[in-house]
């Protein structure tokens, strides 16, 4: 009976033997899910491989600016990058024009977490970063989308960056909206002296500083308001970037556009900084470096945009007035104020981020 047990045994330990070395054994699982999931996805050039480097996430990311605008197209690319890039475990989920939140909402829900990403404008953060309001400065920016590009990538977007990181949230790129121009119905404004007496929307407090300075009454309201507002008289004029006036149809109620460039319209896409901290390393490397294409396309986009849009409100109608660069530095010291006005609420960040541009080359 010991002799039986014992070929019994052997048996059993070379049938064993022979099954392991046929992979006819279940293979280990790893941290990813079971170890048959690469096979099966091996025609993928190794997306599963490298999905097992990632962390299952879900980002919501909110933003209002239309769908079809540049910027939009542009953030709704990144997150569909993102998640196409990790495999589908970290996952954004986009809510746009609004639908989760307004852009008065933004800032507040990304700093308390109520949301992890958002887009919105830095004049809007400039209320939490006041040197975020370098944008809005007339004529403190190049006017080449080059040179505010390697404005942005530089010394000057660090700078922001890291204000913005001490009060809570992580600029992950910049979107250029473009730059930003005048529409009004009463005459052309060749000249600073030309806005004397009129009344025009502004889009933030610097802006209306500059526009009090050149003789205008700023008005504030909604985007949505202007149109109704320049058809009744309500307001003679508006300042806005071109894109944003072909899809407010500002030609049906404006008959005079002034291509200034005075300021670089920006938005930032911004994360919360606890969340930011607590990513593993590897999603930090995915989110920065898909964030850098999408800058780099939105500022490309920018630049054909404005251009095409500017054209397109010539073909409408539009009598357009490009302001020569000779005499750009005439509407700079009429603008004067707003520069003084910026650097009374950035301080010294503010008059050294202004310096930074003035080196830009």
């Amino acid at each position: 009976m010991k002799k039986k047990w014992i070929g019994v045994l052997t048996t059993i330990s070379l049938l064993g033997g022979l099954l392991a070395g046929c992979g006819g054994a279940p293979a280990q699982s790893g941290a990813g899910g079971s170890g048959s999931a690469p096979a099966a996805n091996s025609s993928q050039g190794g997306t599963a491989a490298a999905t097992d480097e990632y962390q299952e996430a879900t980002i919501r990311l909110a933003y209002n600016l239309p769908q079809d605008h540049h910027i939009s197209k542009g953030i709704e690319e990144f997150a569909k990058k993102v998640t196409e890039r990790s495999g589908g475990k970290v996952k954004v989920q986009v809510y746009p024009a609004g639908q989760l939140l307004s852009d008065k909402e933004m800032n507040q829900a990304i700093l308390t977490g109520g949301v992890e990403m958002g887009v919105n404008s830095t004049t809007l953060w400039a209320s939490v970063v006041p040197a975020m309001g370098l944008f809005d400065v007339p004529f403190a920016l190049p006017t080449s989308y080059e040179l505010a590009g390697k404005a942005l990538s530089g010394s000057v977007g660090e700078k922001l960056n890291a204000e913005m990181e001490k009060k809570g949230a992580k600029v992950l790129l910049f979107a250029d909206y473009g730059y930003a121009q005048f529409a009004n119905s009463a005459r052309p404004l060749t000249k600073p002296e030309d806005f004397q007496g009129l009344k025009i929307r502004s889009i933030g407090h610097i802006p209306s500083v500059m526009i009090q300075a050149y003789g205008a009454a700023p008005v504030f309201m909604g985007a949505g308001e202007v149109y109704m507002a320049l058809q009744r008289k309500t307001i003679d004029g508006a300042t806005s970037g071109t894109t944003a006036m072909v899809q407010r149809k500002y030609d049906e109620v404006s008959k005079y556009l002034t291509v200034v460039n005075y300021a670089y319209l920006e938005f930032v896409l911004a994360v919360n900084k606890k969340y930011w901290d607590a990513l593993p390393p590897k999603t930090q490397e995915l989110l920065t470096t898909t964030a850098k294409e999408t800058e780099d396309w939105i500022r490309q986009q920018a630049k054909a945009e404005d251009k095409k849009t500017a054209d397109e409100l010539k073909q409408k109608g539009m009598e357009v007035y490009v302001v020569p660069e000779a005499e750009l530095p005439a509407w700079k010291e009429a603008a004067k104020p707003a520069w003084d006005e910026y650097l009374k609420t950035a301080g010294d960040l503010g008059k050294e981020l202004l310096g930074d541009l003035q080196n830009i080359k």
